[in-house]
């Protein structure tokens, strides 16, 4: 007794899988062209297999064309939406984490540039004014306790208050006093209501470390940095200014330089993955008749938080 030929139900899966992959590339095709180009395919497909004596299969065939066209355009069109939206998420992704990578390598180079700074002052300091040194390094361990814990806890969308970063900048900006002396004028202007706006973490004082780094430290005889918050048509306004050398980008080729721009670069695409459009940021050397020095600004949306979301400093 013969036992019937029969196919393998592994085979018969295979086959249809095969057949539903060409199903769906026809469906793909039929909804790109029009339906003037559909019309002018069928009308030379009847009179064609019309000649043979097909007349009936062409018309089938012209009649499932119709209705695939018809039911596949706007499973097609979802599907071409869904593959368009993971790549979006999948590119955002990626940008965040080379923003993220930047800030590490970003602060991995500001941090020891001026703790070192700042240690060999307040070395010099013990022995020659111990008032003084002790105030430094008290000065140093206050910044310390509010910096770490904000990087560690900063990503590139991290969005904290102005006050935080004003209770992180205070410290620097009395060690850089104490450092500078006579030589270093700072006037602060920020209104005590805006310390509960929104501002994204550890901005500002990348701002503050530029001035001091690229501008003030450079000129012997020291300058000016004000630091003001304002808000104008619905956007907090944060100006860092000093007159220090001046910046100028479009001049820069050494290695401060470029350190510099790789700094601000990350500062605006942290903005960009925040508030999109809705933030901007500038930096410019001051013109001749503004005196030498940097003005840098950062505008946001302006929103506050309940009052006491903002440390006091």
């Amino acid at each position: 007794m013969t036992t019937p030929n029969t196919t393998p139900p592994s085979t018969f899966a295979a086959l249809w899988r095969e057949f539903k992959g060409i199903v769906h590339v026809y469906a793909k095709w039929l909804v790109s062209i029009s339906w003037a180009l559909f019309a002018g395919i069928s009308f030379v497909l009847l009179i064609a297999f019309g000649m043979i004596n097909l007349d009936g299969l062409a018309v089938l065939m012209v009649l499932t064309s119709i209705v695939i066209k018809a039911s596949f355009k706007q499973q097609i069109q979802a599907e071409e939406k869904a593959t368009a939206a993971t790549y979006l998420a999948e590119a955002e992704q990626l940008k965040r984490q080379l923003v993220e990578a930047r800030m590490a390598a970003m602060q991995a180079q500001v941090e020891p540039h001026f703790l070192f700074n700042t240690l060999a002052s307040i070395d010099h300091l013990i022995e020659t004014d111990p008032a003084r040194a002790s105030l430094m390094q008290k000065s140093l361990i206050a910044l310390l306790r509010a910096t770490l814990p904000a990087m560690r806890e900063t990503t590139a969308n991290t969005v904290a208050y102005l006050g935080q970063e004003l209770a992180i900048i205070r410290p620097y900006l009395d060690i850089q006093k104490m450092r500078m002396e006579d030589r270093l004028d700072i006037v602060w202007d920020i209104p005590e209501g805006l310390k509960s706006a929104e501002m994204p973490s550890m901005m500002v004082l990348s701002l503050v470390e530029n001035s001091f780094k690229h501008g003030l430290e450079p000129k012997a005889e020291g300058g000016k940095l004000v630091l003001r918050a304002e808000v104008s048509h619905g956007k907090l306004l944060i100006t860092v200014k000093d007159s220090g050398v001046g910046y100028f980008p479009a001049d820069a080729t050494g290695p401060s330089e470029k350190s510099t721009g790789f700094g601000l670069k990350n500062i605006k695409d942290r903005l960009s993955l925040i508030y999109g459009d809705q933030a901007s940021f500038s930096i410019r050397a001051l013109e001749a008749f503004e005196g030498s020095g940097t003005l840098a600004q950062i505008s946001v949306p302006y929103k506050a938080a309940p009052l006491d979301a903002a440390q006091s400093v």
